[in-house]
């Protein structure tokens, strides 16, 4: 096996072992999943805490796990050899309880969660983000050949995630992850330093890029430029009229300036 997909041939496998292991269970005792190991209200409020694990590889049927498992290895191959095997685990486990957190946020008591599809939600996204652009050429049954960018999968992914939301909020469901392993996806990403850098990303790199500036400035060039116009405010309106970071500006004025000798 090759040593960059050892974390995930390892996911489809304790996926494929757990899912007929899921299906027995259900064939002999139904009620067992829903009641006792689906993410539920009920379970949270009898203090059932091996729900938020026994949940994360529980799959809504044999299409969704089929999906899932299908769309874990085609994308998993390229995200494990990205980000490595500790990043491509800690992000699938991201995903997965994102979704079951996003589930209880968002669904209604009467509802379980079968959350395993949070986990493939975060790998999609966060592919998505790093590879925006790229192209996937695959066949639908191959037959019809189909071209999408990855971006565009993950936005198709949210969609059907919100539609889902919707109109299916009752019973036992594996959408409901959606959304939260597409978030935890996206994020984590961008905490590894992929994507476009979003609006807080920006602000805080404008804060330093203008804190570092200012720590360079002389004396005098700082007067000039930043405490001259808040003397001028205080002026014509009063010391009230001062925000919080021109405060904060006055008082990197009285930091610069040197210590009286004694």
């Amino acid at each position: 096996m090759p040593r960059q997909r050892v974390v995930l041939l390892s996911l489809l496998g304790v996926n494929l072992a757990l899912f007929i292991a899921q299906q027995l269970l259900q064939a002999y005792e139904p009620a067992v999943v829903p009641e006792y190991l689906g993410l539920s209200y009920r379970g949270i409020d009898q203090a059932y805490a091996w729900q938020f694990f026994s949940a994360l590889f529980l799959h809504a049927g044999l299409f969704q796990f089929a999906a899932n498992m299908l769309v874990l290895y085609l994308i998993g191959r390229d995200v494990e050899s990205i980000l490595g095997q500790k990043h491509f685990l800690y992000l699938y486990f991201c995903g997965a309880i994102g979704g079951e957190l996003s589930h209880l946020f968002l669904m209604p008591a009467t509802s379980v969660l079968l959350a395993a599809s949070g986990g493939v939600a975060a790998v999609v996204v966060a592919f998505a983000t790093i590879l925006p652009e790229l192209e996937l050429t695959q066949s639908i049954f191959f037959l019809l050949p189909i071209k999408l960018k990855t971006k565009h999968l993950s936005y198709a992914l949210f969609a059907v995630g919100v539609l889902l939301l919707v109109f299916d909020r009752h019973g036992v469901v594996g959408h409901s992850s959606y959304l939260g392993g597409s978030a935890a996806g996206w994020l984590y990403a961008h905490l590894l330093g992929f994507g476009r850098p979003s609006f807080v990303q920006r602000a805080l790199r404008e804060r330093r890029v203008v804190r570092e500036r200012r720590r360079q400035m002389s004396l005098e060039e700082f007067i000039a430029e930043e405490i001259d116009p808040l003397l001028e405010k205080i002026s014509r309106s009063g010391v009230e009229s001062l925000t919080r970071g021109e405060r904060r500006t006055l008082a990197q004025a009285r930091e610069k300036m040197p210590e009286p000798p004694q």
